[in-house]
């Protein structure tokens, strides 16, 4: 499996910890910043992070912010791109079993670490069901989105 991580400077504080966690896994990260605390723009960083995704060159995507609002909202401009915001870990599961989420948005200053690598291992773990009615409400979002 292959991740791609993006952060703004609101996010670098749980960087190293979600990237040495996922290499613990055997998981590859590719890291498209940021790379320190200096001010930074979280677009910058969710639009590379979901570049990626979208091309085929990570599986996943995690991109991390203050609130992880920003960063959500700029991946899920790019089509074919289904950003979660997650807080919990039901929410983790939900959204990869009911909407097949490719990426996962946080707010470093929402949450700890502890509960963003909780958050993670699930997300990361959990497999779409296919259900009818799921994939009917994702063909849904794929249609407005193609309407643009």
């Amino acid at each position: 499996m292959k991740v791609v991580f993006g952060c703004d400077h609101g996010g670098i504080v749980l960087k190293p910890e979600i990237i040495s966690h996922l290499e613990k896994k055997g998981i590859e990260v590719i890291d498209v910043g940021a790379y320190d605390d200096s001010s930074s723009d979280y677009p910058v960083f969710g639009e590379l992070a979901a570049r990626a995704v979208q091309r085929g060159e990570a599986d996943f995507g995690i991109v991390v912010c203050g609130t992880g609002i920003g960063i959500s909202i700029t991946a899920n401009k790019v089509p074919g791109i289904r950003c979660a915001l997650v807080h919990d870990t039901f929410s983790a599961h939900a959204t990869r079993e009911h909407n097949d989420a490719n990426m996962l948005a946080m707010g470093a200053r929402v949450i700890g670490a502890g509960l963003a690598l909780d958050i993670i291992d699930i997300f990361l773990g959990t497999g779409f069901s296919g259900e009818e009615r799921h994939q009917r409400r994702i063909d849904g979002i794929t249609r407005v989105e193609n309407e643009q």
